[in-house]
């Protein structure tokens, strides 16, 4: 994995936790926990992805396409916890 892809990730990751958190308000924990459980959550999901994937799946599918697929997975992966 690389730090582009970690960047892009976390990123989204707390992106998703923030909708997740506006989404179910008996959830949120304010805006910086929800970004803190996002990013949390879009790094576990992204490295857990990575891990089922494969390095090789992950290094061969480059450009703009990887990373909305990496933002898709860390994003619901964020929202989710």
């Amino acid at each position: 994995m690389d730090i582009m892809s970690l960047i892009v990730q976390l990123i989204a990751g707390a992106v998703g936790g923030n909708i997740g958190g506006a989404l179910l308000k008996q959830y949120s924990l304010g805006t910086v926990g929800n970004s803190i459980a996002g990013i949390v959550g879009g790094g576990i999901g992204g490295w857990i992805l990575n891990a089922m994937m494969g390095g090789g799946a992950a290094a061969a599918s480059s450009g703009m396409g990887s990373i909305l697929g990496q933002s898709r997975a860390a994003g619901s992966a964020g929202s989710s916890s």
